[in-house]
């Protein structure tokens, strides 16, 4: 899945650590959702959408 989380994060200028306070995961996790190793969950997907203000699509993309 490709997303837009990486851009998202460095425009609100939050480290992965800040963002993975937020929504409650490790640093690790934002870092494999960033790189595109791993899918987060709906909640988590949510939780992050949120946080910026934004809707699920308009942060992550199918790749299909």
């Amino acid at each position: 899945m490709k997303n837009r989380l990486r851009v998202l994060r460095a425009e609100k200028e939050i480290t992965q650590a800040q963002l993975a306070d937020e929504t409650g995961v490790s640093r690790q996790t934002i870092n494999a959702i960033e790189k595109g190793k791993f899918d987060p969950s709906l909640p988590l997907a949510f939780k992050i959408a949120r946080l910026f203000n934004m809707s699920i699509e308009e942060i992550f993309e199918d790749e299909d």
